[in-house]
């Protein structure tokens, strides 16, 4: 796998961008190239992205070269296999009014609302990076088959917790928000806490199981 293409982000961050398509081994790169980084001396903060990785520094640094070679020659040993995330279990309660949107997924995929349930609470999803709001997950892993496009008009609120489909992947609105996503059910967990050390529930690499609470008609 090729190197990161490397640029500054003014004198104070540095960007280390992966071509598209996303991919986990790539994730998995990422991410422990975030935990390398994390270690040194230059560098104050580590924000993994989709296929890319921001580097923030405590202060400009003059010889930007120097690191662009650090992360260079580091990236060959960042074998994706050694990576490991927790396994987070997340209870959802599916359909009726926390999931208003499971009859659009069925409707859309041709499958039943039992259906769609069974294969959602079925998979092995993988935190690929942490955007949109705090907490907000995005995740790899839904099956091909579920993929329901997100609605043309967004709805002004939806409930924090609510579990949903855009397109080819799952989320969880960690808090109120405006959004576009299929709701198919919401969870009690709290997935932004700003007094919790890390704020996070979720966290890039780990794998997300959900689970059915219940279903509501």
């Amino acid at each position: 796998m090729q190197p990161p293409k490397i640029h500054p982000l003014g004198d104070s961050a540095l960007l280390c961008s992966l071509p598209a398509p996303a991919s986990l081994p790539q994730q998995q790169r990422i991410w422990n190239l975030a935990q390398l980084a994390a270690q040194w001396d230059e560098v104050s903060e580590v924000v993994p992205g989709m296929n890319n990785l921001t580097l923030f520094l405590h202060r400009p640094v003059r010889d930007l070269d120097t690191l662009r070679e650090r992360i260079t020659q580091a990236w060959p040993g960042l074998h994706a296999s050694r990576y490991q995330g927790r396994v987070v279990e997340i209870p959802v309660v599916y359909g009726g009014d926390a999931g208003p949107d499971l009859e659009n997924v069925a409707r859309h995929t041709g499958l039943s609302r039992e259906e769609v349930i069974r294969r959602h609470s079925a998979g092995d999803y993988v935190v690929y990076f942490l955007g949109f709001m705090p907490g907000f997950a995005y995740m790899g892993g839904l099956a091909p088959e579920l993929a329901t496009p997100r609605h043309t008009t967004p709805r002004m609120t939806i409930p924090a917790g609510s579990v949903g489909i855009g397109g080819e992947q799952t989320g969880i609105y960690p808090m109120p928000s405006p959004g576009g996503w299929q709701v198919i059910g919401q969870t009690a967990l709290h997935l932004f806490d700003p007094a919790q050390e890390p704020p996070t529930l979720l966290r890039p690499g780990d794998h997300v199981r959900f689970t059915v609470e219940r279903i509501d008609a």
